[in-house]
């Protein structure tokens, strides 16, 4: 179902904002995102039809709560959902004060958040397996993309409960691919849960996972439900599992074989009736070889292993795809003839680093520019800057749909990934460096959360003052 009312979200954490920017458009909203209070005020003067703001409660620059009286001291009364890490008593009195509708503390469930949306908006409440089901956009998608041979062997897919493992580049379509097997499964009238394994610190990811007792550390003032839990007789997505921490690796195993979890500080075995996914843009194989991965989770996960090809390897579904990413930002009408032939004849020459979810942000940007000619020169500028090499192959189920016998396969997104990681390892060097290696002052200079900090640290293995990595800068 589609809905004309747009959700502003405002956080200053990119994954947070690209997470609930996710979780709104599959509930079927428009959404438009910003960085700090100051952006989200202007957003809401030059957008009169935002129906709802989720308002990050610490911003840099203005707050939450100063973004949140400044809406209600200039006549806004959209609803506002507070969301913040620290979800303590004074913090939701006064955001509850100062006119929030709603407060809900991170990280926060695909399940929670449309509850809090939907109530917010008094929208009608879901039906029966409505949480199950793909939204129709990813429905459509799905069918635009896959050829007759993926749709045969997915299809088979669903009908068994054998875990699943889905491969693919960023942005390729795993979770789309996910959602469609688990609605056309047993059990598409239960939950399907995903939890990002990549977006959150180990600690974080267990607790989500497996859900906690009161008491069981600092700030667990109530018992909580993991996702395990909350997913009993449907499905549960471990996204980017690639990059959970070793440790849990282990825990997950156990899960995996016993079928039954513990919460966090609690003694009590729980039961589970839950079928397992788990996708990756990740070689797990390296992986298991550099010491990252478990062997034997690999293979407790890898009973049927599909690899989503990337979209330089899927040439025909670049135009179907396209115009049902202009159908779907466009309702009125006016993406006619922004599909012009030398402009389709530069999507399929280009190298397509960032996939379907490139594809989609290019074609928002037409219905912005309205100018064909100028993204065909754009996209011709960029394909010839790139070369042609082979895809590396794997020991997985291959799809290849028409036009998949191309030269185009070029690992454009490892060398766009590994230039962003010596980016990030080079900044946070120098800020460590300027400051000292004093952790909470490059966090300031950084204008990033401390924590945020050393979770990056740890995720690009940067452990030792004057610049020392465990491993070198340019590995994998």
């Amino acid at each position: 179902m589609r809905y004309d009312r747009t959700i502003l979200i405002v956080d200053d954490e990119a994954d947070a904002r690209n997470y609930f920017e996710m979780v709104v458009r599959c509930l079927g909203y428009p959404a438009e995102v910003a960085e700090n209070g100051e952006e989200a005020m202007a957003c809401l003067e030059a957008n009169r039809g935002i129906s709802l703001v989720l308002l990050d409660l610490r911003m840099p620059r203005r707050d939450g709560l100063e973004t949140l009286r400044d809406m209600r001291s200039s006549g806004r009364n959209q609803p506002v959902i507070m969301l913040s890490g620290a979800a303590t008593t004074t913090n939701v009195v006064q955001a509850i004060k100062a006119g929030a509708t709603d407060f809900l503390a991170k990280p926060i469930s695909h399940e929670d958040l449309r509850t809090a949306i939907r109530s917010a908006l008094k929208e009608e409440p879901a039906v029966a397996g409505e949480g199950a089901a793909a939204p129709a956009s990813e429905g459509c998608l799905t069918e635009s993309w896959m050829g007759s041979d993926m749709h045969t062997v997915w299809r088979r897919v669903a009908a068994s409960d054998v875990p699943l493992l889905i491969e693919g580049e960023t942005g390729a379509g795993k979770e789309v691919l996910a959602r469609q097997i688990h609605t056309n499964s047993a059990r598409a009238r239960k939950p399907f849960l995903k939890l990002n394994c990549a977006a959150l610190p180990g600690e974080l990811v267990e607790s989500e996972l497996f859900g906690y007792e009161r008491g069981a550390f600092t700030g667990a003032f109530t018992s909580k439900p993991g996702k395990f839990e909350l997913a009993q007789g449907g499905t549960i997505l471990l996204d980017e599992i690639g990059d959970m921490d070793v440790r849990l690796q282990a825990k997950l195993l156990h899960v995996l074989q016993d079928k039954e979890c513990e919460r966090l500080g609690g003694k009590d075995r729980i039961p589970l009736d839950v079928r397992v996914m788990a996708a990756t843009h990740c070689d797990l194989k390296r992986a298991i070889a550099d010491g990252r991965f478990r062997s034997d989770l690999y293979y407790r996960l890898n009973v049927v292993a599909i690899r989503v090809p990337p979209l330089r390897e899927r040439l025909a579904d670049i135009q179907p795809a396209a115009e049902f990413f202009l159908r779907k930002h466009c309702g009125d009408g006016s993406s006619a003839g922004l599909l012009p032939p030398a402009l389709r004849q530069a999507m399929l020459e280009y190298e397509w680093p960032g996939n379907l979810r490139e594809l989609e942000n290019m074609m928002r940007r037409l219905l912005v520019i309205q100018d064909p000619d100028e993204l065909t020169r754009q996209l011709f500028s960029a394909s010839a800057d790139t070369g042609a090499a082979a895809a590396p192959a794997g020991e997985v189920i291959r799809f290849q749909p028409a036009g998949a016998g191309s030269s185009m396969g070029f690992p454009v997104l490892e060398k766009v990934n590994e230039a962003k990681r010596k980016a990030e390892i080079e900044a946070i060097l120098r800020a460590l460096d300027a400051s000292h290696w004093n952790r909470k002052l490059a966090a300031k200079i950084l204008r990033i959360d401390y924590k945020a900090l050393l979770y990056k640290m740890r995720k690009l293995e940067i452990d030792q003052p004057g610049g020392g990595l465990r491993t070198a800068a340019g590995g994998a």
